[in-house]
């Protein structure tokens, strides 16, 4: 299967990515899957997390001819210690991962007056602490390895104080903060981080919230008219992923269409 497959246009191929193993976390559905075709269009070989079963055995039998096959494991990312034996088992099994792709968030919109302390620690553990621990749980195969790349899913709704998000936003504004300090952290290892914010990118989640004339809004809204679609962002993670991208870490890198 080649990119060109995957995306439906010329895309970038990356040689470096070639048979290294990537773990994307949410990869059964919306952005994650196309983060999950795109690597397995680049020869690498994916291990995906998601809670989302039906989606999920659906993505990889459609990628069932690529070589490698990506491999689904059913996995709650707020159950820490689960999350953590099965990749250390994934690296016991098959080796370290050199890319890690912090991809599963939650989007439910809420008002102020909704949250109640067990929905903050529920919406902190499903969008932020998650990507920590699996991080964390990566790095020693990737020091052993002489490097790796791990990218973490921010958000623009945070940018522009979207309405019925603030737990969301709150979360997805602590990513990028933990972006820079685990850059820092992890430099003298050659493991770099960086940070994605996807602008609004058409997925059949994000249809329940917008209407064709919300959408439309959003184009206006934006520099560029095109809509962004999940491969849009999978493009800019595989640069960053590949060694392309061999000095860049520690910062925020936007896919929005300039989205003001």
């Amino acid at each position: 299967m080649s990119a060109t497959e995957t995306a439906g246009a010329l895309t970038a191929i990356y040689p470096s990515l070639r048979g290294k193993r990537v773990l994307v976390t949410g990869g059964g559905s919306g952005i994650g899957a196309g983060i999950v075709e795109a690597f397995v269009a680049q020869g690498a070989d994916v291990v995906f997390f998601d809670i989302a079963e039906e989606d999920s055995l659906a993505l990889v039998a459609s990628l069932s001819g690529a070589n490698p096959a990506p491999r689904f494991l059913r996995m709650d990312l707020k159950d820490i210690a689960a999350s953590q034996a099965a990749i250390a088992a994934l690296v016991a099994e098959g080796g370290p991962f050199h890319v890690l792709v912090n991809n599963a968030a939650n989007d439910d919109r809420h008002g102020l007056d909704q949250i109640t302390e067990a929905y903050w620690d529920d919406r902190m553990a499903v969008n932020l602490k998650h990507k920590l621990f699996c991080a964390q749980a990566v790095v020693p195969g990737m020091r052993a390895a002489g490097g790796g790349a791990i990218i973490n899913l921010g958000s623009i709704s945070w940018h522009l104080a979207l309405p019925e998000l603030s737990l969301y936003q709150t979360a997805k504004a602590a990513i990028e903060g933990m972006t820079r300090s685990l850059a820092r952290e992890l430099g003298p290892d050659n493991i770099r981080v960086t940070c994605v914010v996807p602008g609004n990118v058409r997925t059949p989640r994000q249809e329940k919230w917008y209407t064709p004339e919300g959408e439309a809004e959003i184009v206006a809204a934006q520099c560029l008219k095109g809509r962004l679609v999940p491969r849009d962002v999978a493009a800019l993670i595989l640069f960053l992923a590949s060694d392309d991208a061999r000095l860049i870490t520690a910062h925020e890198y936007f896919i929005d269409a300039g989205w003001r």
